[in-house]
C-alpha cells in the first residue's frame, strides 16, 4: 500500500507508543488537568505541529539519501532496526511511575500554549531519532515513490497520534487520576510496547 511493507505491523507498533506515557503525554495530560479542555487540545495542536515538521524532515531526507544511495538507505535501515531494539529493551526495564506528580503551570496565552506544545515536540531529539529509524522500516525497497511512502507512514502515525492525544485532552482529570491511584498502569504498556519494539528491530536486522 503506497510503497510500505508490513503496514498493519507499522500502525500496531505506532499505536503502542503513541499510548506509551512519554514527554508529549505528560505535556498534554498536566496541561488540560491545570487548565482545563482548550488549554489541552491547543497543547495537542502545538505537538502534532512539531510531529508533522519531524514527518517531513525524515521523509524528504531520507528519500534524498535513498536516491543518492540504496547502500546508504541499507546502513539507515540497519542502525535503525538496532535502535529500536535498543529503545525496546530501555522501555522494557523502565518502571518509573509517572503519572505520580502531574505537572502544574501558570495562566498563558493560547499562542503560548500552542508554542510551547510546538517547541516540546520539535526540540525533542528522541522523536527525530525515532522517526529516522522507525519510518525506513516499513518502506518497501522496491516502491516506485520512495516519498509517498514515507509520507503515508508519516500521515498514518500523525493521525492514530492525534486520536489518542485528543482524547487525553478531553479526559485528562479522570485518566490522571486513574493512572495515579494505578501508577503500574504505565509500566505495563512500556513493558508491552518496549517487548514489541526489540522484537521488531531483531526480525527487521535478520530479514534481507
Amino acid at each position: 500500500m503506497f510503497g510500505t511493507q508490513h503496514y498493519s505491523l507499522f500502525l500496531l507498533s505506532g499505536i503502542l507508543l503513541n499510548i506509551t506515557p512519554g514527554q508529549d503525554t505528560f505535556y498534554i495530560v498536566g496541561r488540560s488537568i491545570a487548565q482545563g479542555r482548550r488549554a489541552g487540545l491547543l497543547s495537542v495542536f502545538g505537538i502534532c505541529s512539531g510531529a508533522v515538521i519531524h514527518t517531513l524532515a525524515a521523509a524528504f531526507g531520507l528519500s534524498a539519501i535513498l536516491a543518492t544511495s540504496a547502500s546508504a538507505f541499507t546502513v539507515i535501515r540497519v542502525v535503525g532496526a538496532a535502535y529500536l531494539v535498543y529503545l525496546g529493551v530501555r522501555m522494557w526495564f523502565d518502571s518509573t511511575e509517572s503519572f505520580q506528580n502531574p505537572v502544574e503551570f501558570s495562566p498563558v496565552r493560547s499562542w503560548s500554549i500552542y508554542r510551547a506544545g510546538l517547541l516540546t515536540n520539535l526540540f525533542n531529539p528522541k522523536v527525530a531519532l525515532f522517526y529516522l529509524a522507525f519510518l525506513p522500516q516499513f518502506v518497501d525497497p522496491l516502491a516506485h515513490s520512495k516519498l509517498v511512502a514515507f509520507l503515508f507512514l508519516g500521515a498514518s502515525f500523525l493521525t492514530t497520534g492525534t486520536i489518542w492525544c485528543m482524547f487525553l485532552a478531553l479526559a485528562a482529570s479522570k485518566i490522571g487520576s486513574r493512572l495515579r491511584t494505578s501508577p503500574s498502569a504505565g509500566v505495563i504498556i512500556r513493558r508491552v510496547t518496549g517487548a514489541l519494539f526489540a522484537g521488531l528491530g531483531v526480525r527487521l536486522a535478520i530479514t534481507k
